[in-house]
């Protein structure tokens, strides 16, 4: 992720309240698209993870995303995710179908839910009441992250593919990177 737009997204958490009690942030510097999640991977099946994603990104050329727009799912009234939003662009569209599909091949479970590029900046924090967190504090938050729903961060160039590994820690997810994986550049 280009450093100015990293700026920019650090920019949207300050303004947004860095200190709120509320929210949980990841750090600018962590910000990133996840094309598919996989969850515990057994180490012996790295490689062929591997495998799989260098046939895909060779088969598909750089290209460019939009960084756009605010958002909360599952909405801005009951907020567990906040995010800075992607457009979904044929080329990203097609390359997470093509990585959905070769992770089913090798056994992980297909999304269920529809592809929605984002790249999440916050989670809501509090104790869960059903199915909706209790929302203590957080309104000027959503107040202040509605104001950047419109707005243009930047665009940025896709020509990899990361296979990351994250480890949980006290201080948020650390993120090690496993592998990269070039797309063609014709």
């Amino acid at each position: 992720m280009p450093g100015n737009i990293k700026d920019a997204i650090a920019g949207v958490i300050d303004k947004c309240g860095l200190n709120s009690k509320g929210i949980k942030w990841v750090s600018a510097k962590n910000v990133h698209l996840t094309l598919k999640f996989l969850g515990d991977v057994k180490e012996d099946l790295i490689p062929d993870i591997e495998k799989g994603l260098a046939l895909i990104c060779v088969k598909h050329d750089v290209f460019n995303i939009n960084i756009q727009g605010a958002g909360a799912f599952p909405n801005f009234k009951y907020p567990n995710v906040l995010w800075i939003g992607i457009d979904e662009s044929e080329e990203l569209k097609e390359l997470y179908e093509d990585i959905e599909e070769s992770m089913s091949e090798l056994g992980f479970e297909k999304e269920d839910r529809k592809f929605s590029p984002h790249l999440t900046i916050g989670r809501a924090i509090g104790r869960a009441i059903g199915r909706v967190k209790e929302r203590k504090g957080i309104e000027p938050v959503i107040k202040e992250l509605y104001t950047f729903k419109d707005t243009f961060f930047g665009s940025i160039e896709v020509n990899e593919v990361l296979l990351m590994q994250s480890v949980l820690k006290s201080t948020g997810a650390e993120y090690l990177k496993i592998a990269g994986f070039r797309l063609s550049s014709k």
